[in-house]
């Protein structure tokens, strides 16, 4: 069988799982029926070997043999591009394995889409290695890892060390007071710093100590048992922070540290485009979405718009979840490929007869684990719930809720676990909008929620329990950048609401929204329309005018912040009427007209309260006449200004300024002449 440019290779694993071939065909397009392979990885491997060596690419319906297809896969066709998916925990090992068939035919066709290549960049570690602790486990893991690395000991706090008997590691006294870096590049600072004293006797003891050392090293194992040197430390690359209690977690930690060692690549994990980043405009601070997310630190103020740094940057995707416009987005994989799995997966077992489908994204990790664990020891995944892996749970936002229910699921639910461990507040605050928004629009509460367990059992009961509460489905692509796929989800959302309404109120925060504008205190300055990133807020070439398209509006606050007569307000809510789709005038007069040559040069109420507030109480405007030339365009101003006998240069020109060089000159001028007088005296 074959799905798009990739052939399919399915087995039912020695009949563990109900495969009807001919069905299975015509569900997944090919209309043929589909061979279905019983012992596809021991008796009939042969029929692997074939198929790998035609060089077509291929997909594997098992991930457990997948080692052993790619070992022979090298051998026979190494060239040959090779992909596997699970369709056995995932599906087939189910209470409901029998009527699972829709569901396999959608996870065949979602793992047959090609998958783009993500950016990476190269760390370096040469092996400096720095060991800090307390006492004398620190000294003794440090020995041990100087076989492989080059090891440094930083005590913090000694008492009662027992000096050892070869110096053979270098060893230090001293606190971290901060540190900073990732793998082959961390730099500290150290406070109580001394090296140990070489002639110590009974204890350990240091020579003086000072403050502020720095150094650098490539690798920090850190058995202090104390604060983490960094947020969110168990993502931080090059940074171990076992248990120093735990014999087993130091042992583990031991064998991973001295193994980093060389380059290594990592993901760039988010795409940045600074051109679209909301977070700030003339010093005044917008947007702080992903600031405010970011676990690690990644994330940081820089100017008009936020950096992001990737050496630092764990991939949890929260800032890309939380962006309202587009400047983070998610690469591994891109948001588009993301949606167009998404589409994939639930066209297609719609498609094949699938009813009521219910979404449940996890991650590839301890996602994986605890399906495979409901499959062999429990009832499994309901024939409905289909399993979306992503490499982060939360890199999921609003946008990918809203279009799961607009392509016809009744219910989401991401997965977390240990892992993701003070990471979810970017998570929870998108789930908290699609309740707002989904409740809004009367489907009910609890279409979008988080399972946070570590208990198979207590997964598998909340899934089995999920009502089949239908959705009408849309059959839209997912086209353009994230907010215009997402208003295209919401759109079609609205359509088919048991309870539509035009204006649909949403809490605060969220990323749509309008401006509400107190027209009798507006000036008409437009300095709100400098500030808009976005360009929600327009003005007009041709006359005074403020209009508002807010459909590019993503609250960011800009606005607000920037009006010097503190006369916008933010207002979220999502209007699904026509007129939202286009630019509305808030407010707009005839200009105000030069006095002295009538050109048409400003907003009349921006005149009038310049005039109100300088007029009389400022020493440039304290006479009628002054005054008067407020309401002058720029040359009727500087000309009246020189007629009215304020020209600057009316008493002459001002001194020239005398400078060291002028000095130097004159005594130089004066030397040649004293030696002319002395020659001329000589002829005479």
């Amino acid at each position: 069988m074959k799905i798009g440019d990739r052939t399919v290779l399915v087995c039912d694993c020695a009949h563990s799982i109900a495969l009807d071939g001919a069905a299975l065909g015509k569900a997944c397009g090919d209309g043929s029926a589909v061979t279905v392979h019983t012992q596809l990885c021991r008796a009939q491997l042969d029929r692997f070997e074939k198929a790998v060596a035609n060089g077509q690419p291929l997909l594997v319906a098992c991930t457990q043999e997948a080692p052993l297809f790619s070992e022979v896969a090298a051998e026979v066709a190494p060239d040959t591009a090779l992909t596997f998916t699970n369709i056995r925990e995932r599906a087939g090992w189910s209470d409901e394995g029998a009527q699972a068939l829709p569901k396999i035919a959608a996870l065949l066709a979602e793992a047959a889409l090609p998958i783009p290549p993500t950016g990476a960049l190269t760390l370096t570690s040469q092996g400096t290695c720095l060991v800090y602790g307390t006492d004398e486990r620190a000294i003794e893991a440090g020995r041990q890892l100087a076989k492989h690395l080059d090891v440094t000991i930083l005590l913090t706090n000694p008492k009662d060390i027992a000096p050892p008997q070869m110096m053979d590691v270098a060893i230090f006294r001293g606190r971290i007071r901060s540190g900073r870096g990732w793998v082959g590049a961390f730099e500290i600072v150290v406070d109580d710093y001394a090296p140990a004293l070489p002639s110590s006797r009974g204890t350990l003891g240091f020579e003086p100590v000072r403050q502020g050392a720095s150094a650098r090293c490539d690798l920090i194992l850190d058995l202090t048992g104390g604060t983490p040197l960094f947020p969110d430390h168990k993502r931080r690359d090059g940074y171990i922070r076992p248990d120093p209690d735990s014999p087993v977690d130091v042992a583990k930690a031991l064998l991973e540290i001295a193994d980093l060692v060389g380059e290594f690549e990592k993901p760039r994990f988010v795409d940045f485009k600074a051109d679209l980043c909301a977070h700030s405009r003339s010093r005044k601070t917008g947007c702080t979405r992903c600031l405010d997310v970011c676990p690690t630190g990644a994330v940081t103020p820089n100017g008009d718009h936020v950096a992001i740094d990737p050496h630092v940057c764990a991939g949890c995707g929260s800032c890309a979840a939380v962006c309202p416009t587009g400047a983070a987005t998610y690469a591994l994989p891109p948001a588009i490929t993301v949606y167009e799995r998404l589409r994939t997966l639930l066209t297609t077992y719609r498609k094949a007869g699938g009813v009521a489908p219910a979404l449940l994204i996890h991650d590839p990790r301890h996602g994986d684990e605890l399906v495979g664990m409901m499959s062999r020891h429990g009832r499994g995944l309901p024939a409905r719930v289909l399993p979306f892996a992503l490499h982060e749970v939360t890199q999921v936002g609003f946008d990918l809720f809203a279009l799961a229910l607009a392509y016809g699921c009744t219910h989401v639910r991401v997965l977390t676990g240990p892992e993701n461990e003070g990471e979810t507040a970017g998570l929870a605050s998108q789930v908290g909008l699609a309740e707002a928004a989904f409740s809004g629009l009367g489907y009910g509460s609890g279409r979008v929620a988080v399972i946070d367990a570590a208990d198979p059992d207590a997964v598998a009961d909340e899934l089995w329990a999920l009502p089949a509460d239908p959705v009408e489905a849309g059959m839209f692509l997912p086209m353009g950048p994230k907010r215009t796929v997402t208003m295209l989800a919401l759109r079609h959302l609205h359509k088919v609401a048991p309870a539509p309404v035009e204006v649909l109120p949403l809490p605060p925060g969220a990323p749509f929204g309008r401006v509400s504008v107190d027209v009798e205190g507006c000036t008409l300055c437009l300095s709100c329309v400098g500030a808009c990133p976005t360009g929600a807020l327009l003005d007009n070439a041709d006359k005074p005018m403020l209009s508002f398209a807010q459909d590019a509006c993503v609250q960011c606050g800009l606005c607000k912040t920037t009006c010097p007569e503190k006369v916008i307000s933010l207002v979220p809510e999502i209007d699904f009427r026509d007129r939202a789709r286009g630019a509305a005038v808030i407010k707009e007069e005839e200009p105000f007209c030069c006095v002295s040559c009538g050109k048409p040069f400003a907003a009349k109420s921006a005149i009038e309260k310049i005039v109100t507030t300088l007029a009389g109480k400022h020493s440039m405007f304290a006479t009628p006449e002054a005054a008067n030339r407020i309401r002058m365009c720029e040359d009727c101003r500087v000309r009246d200004q020189f007629e009215r006998g304020n020209d600057p240069f009316a008493l002459g020109r001002p001194p020239m300024p005398r400078t060291t060089d002028d000095d130097l000159r004159e005594r130089e001028e004066a030397q040649r002449e004293a030696q002319l007088a002395a020659v001329r005296q000589k002829l005479m």
